[in-house]
């Protein structure tokens, strides 16, 4: 079956292909000559691929849009099509007819024959070369399959341990020689990765971890000691990507400690995993301590250079995070589907469930997330595809903030729906929230994102901001400019002039969703600059502030995204391509009235927008360790 679907992948050339049309060209006259360069037997596919794209999300916190963008990432090369489809057939006959989910979630454990028949697809090679015995699927082809994948949360994250994050420093940094060393095992299964990185007194802040790597005498080894907590995988790994603090010298013969990235084997002696963790959910996964006790550490498995550990580490998470919004739609179009043959089929008050106006929202409601997060995830995908060296690190962070949020209100919308089946174990309905919850948590949790996001945008803007900021800053030296710039802020307030004209890039069903769009990137772009203004370097420590500016980002990449599939799909005639107009339409004027609050609420003091409140009482209640307020029936006799 491995060799099949290697056979299947071999077409490794770029799945997208950037269209320029005329400037006069319509968005259907562009589309109909993308349809038809795509049936010209004799139309040859573009391979070569630019190095670096411009980085779109963080270029919104400038007011810039690329309008490239707006024109949505489709699979060229119909074989290229046909082959993937073919791909997937197995895999999802396998989790339909071979996965029994709730034995795995029942037992905490996935059955030996269940991951051999995983490895037998080709499963843990998905995106290993195929000069390494890999499937060499580029970041599009990773995100379908991990629809199907994620129909079993515990087999989902044991696979993404392995590739995502196991074994992807390999990939994005290791010598040839790792490389050859490594992959091809690591691509049929016969070992399995994980990536060792928390430990009991660093989570999110990765860089005060505690570990150690001290380099022997003769310096051939490495001897690294410490313990990881949480680790997925850990118990079932022969390859370990492990972090841990080494000494350093710097340029001026400085000591220092840095944090370097290794290549660990369990084969290497002194590791030892603790006995698996009982968990709310993905129980199928393998999770437990791992502890290294004088592991000698050959100094040629270093990923990267010493002490450049902590950056390995940030690249590494930041490359998969794209692939849970596809994985999430894959959970809730699973979910969906069974919630809604319920309702099709249950009578209360002599009428079917379908029928009331608020389970009809509720299906809606879920409909519209369920397209922002597959539109927002294959739209990344399709910008990693396209780059050597794709910029996409926030874009993939809005992905999983967005989805992983999304992912846990909808099913809990599902089970609300479903009454007292929903919360029985004998149906598979609380099994999928229970996964889903750690989605919030997985790879940075959302609030440590978010922070990201808003501080990568912000960093962005700074610095072509910087001379401006300065003088606004100081308004006694430049009376004029401030002046200027307060009464242009007022103007353009609430309703700017729209000058980017993305209405020309879309159908014209769509040019209300494009002008809110627009609208709101203006407005967005002056509410960063006034942030800037207001705080200056000191903007790292106003979160609350910096979580607004993320939303109104993240609300503002999928509106982008929504409009620009929706758009692709209405111009060549996909079936139900109305339907997905309308699901457009509704995420982009549900959207625009979250960026219109964020805004408002930023122009606000801490007074108004209560910011100042939620600090008060969030201090009264750690000073008193816990809820402060006294009983109602207490009284003072």
């Amino acid at each position: 079956m491995i060799s099949t679907l290697r056979h299947l992948s071999r077409r490794s050339g770029v799945a997208y292909r950037v269209f320029v049309a005329p400037a006069s060209s319509s968005p259907v006259q562009k589309q109909d000559s993308l349809e038809a360069s795509a049936k010209d037997s004799n139309t040859e596919i573009v391979t070569s691929k630019p190095s670096v794209n411009i980085p779109f999300a963080k270029n919104l916190f400038l007011g810039k849009f690329d309008k490239d963008v707006l024109v949505y990432p489709e699979i060229a090369d119909k074989e290229e099509w046909d082959d993937l489809n073919q791909m997937l057939q197995p895999i999802e006959r396998f989790f339909d007819e071979g996965v029994d989910s709730k034995a795995i979630d029942t037992n905490a454990e996935i059955p030996d024959d269940t991951m051999q028949q995983l490895k037998d697809l080709g499963l843990f090679g998905q995106q290993i070369p195929q000069e390494y015995g890999g499937l060499g699927l580029n970041a599009t082809k990773y995100a379908r399959i991990a629809e199907i994948t994620s129909q079993d949360g515990g087999i989902a994250v044991t696979l993404a341990a392995h590739q995502s994050i196991g074994l992807k420093g390999i990939l994005i940094a290791g010598t040839e020689q790792q490389k050859q060393k490594y992959l091809p095992r690591l691509a049929t299964g016969e070992h399995v990765a994980a990536f060792c990185l928390t430990e009991p007194s660093s989570g999110s802040d990765a860089a005060s971890i505690q570990s150690r790597a001290i380099l022997s005498d003769d310096g051939r080894f490495f001897h690294l000691t410490g313990s990881k907590i949480w680790i997925s995988n850990g118990g079932i790994a022969d390859i370990f990507t492990v972090f841990a603090k080494t000494e350093v010298t710097d340029s001026h013969g400085e000591k220092t400690d840095k944090v370097t990235a290794f290549i660990v084997e369990r084969g290497f002696g002194g590791i030892t995993s603790g006995k698996p963790e009982d968990k709310l959910g993905i129980r199928g996964s393998n999770t437990c301590e791992v502890h290294f006790d004088n592991t000698p550490v050959p100094v040629e498995n270093v990923i990267g250079e010493v002490g450049g550990g902590f950056k390995m580490a940030m690249n590494i998470l930041n490359s998969g995070r794209f692939s849970m919004g596809s994985s999430g739609a894959g959970i809730l179009k699973k979910v969906i589907g069974w919630t809604a043959e319920h309702a099709a089929t249950r009578s209360q008050f002599g009428r079917k469930l379908a029928e009331f106006g608020l389970i009809q929202e509720k299906f809606a409601k879920m409909a519209v997330t369920v397209y922002a997060m597959e539109s927002m995830a294959y739209l990344t995908a399709g910008i990693i595809d396209q780059y050597d060296q794709p910029d996409c690190s926030v874009e993939a962070a809005m992905v999983k903030v967005f989805s992983s949020e999304g992912c846990w209100s909808c099913v809990s919308e599902c089970l609300q729906t479903l009454g007292g089946l929903g919360y029985m174990k004998d149906y598979p309905y609380e099994r999928f929230l229970r996964d889903a919850r750690i989605l919030l948590i997985f790879e940075g949790t959302n609030e440590i994102l978010r922070l990201f996001i808003a501080l990568q945008g912000i960093q962005h803007a700074g610095k072509e901001l910087k001379e401006l900021v300065k003088k606004l800053r100081n308004p006694m030296a430049n009376p004029g400019l401030v002046f200027s710039t307060a009464v242009g802020r007022l103007k353009s307030s609430d309703n700017p002039k729209l000058s980017l004209r993305l209405n020309e890039e879309v159908h014209p069903s769509l040019k209300d969703s494009s002008a809110l769009l627009e609208r709101g990137v203006l407005r967005f772009q002056k509410a960063v600059e006034g942030v800037l203004t207001k705080h200056g370097n000191k903007v790292i420590h106003e979160q609350m502030e910096l979580k607004r500016l993320a939303d109104v980002a993240i609300d503002l990449y999928a509106m982008t995204a929504c409009i620009g599939r929706s758009s692709r799909s209405y111009c060549i005639g996909l079936r139900n391509s109305d339907h997905e107009l309308i699901l457009a339409k509704t995420f982009c004027n549900e959207a625009y009235v979250r960026i219109d609050e964020k805004l408002k609420e930023l122009s606000m003091g801490p007074v108004e927008n209560m910011d100042a409140n939620y600090r008060q009482i969030a201090e009264t209640i750690f000073k008193h360790g816990g809820y402060a307020a006294e009983h109602p029936l207490q009284r003072n006799w």
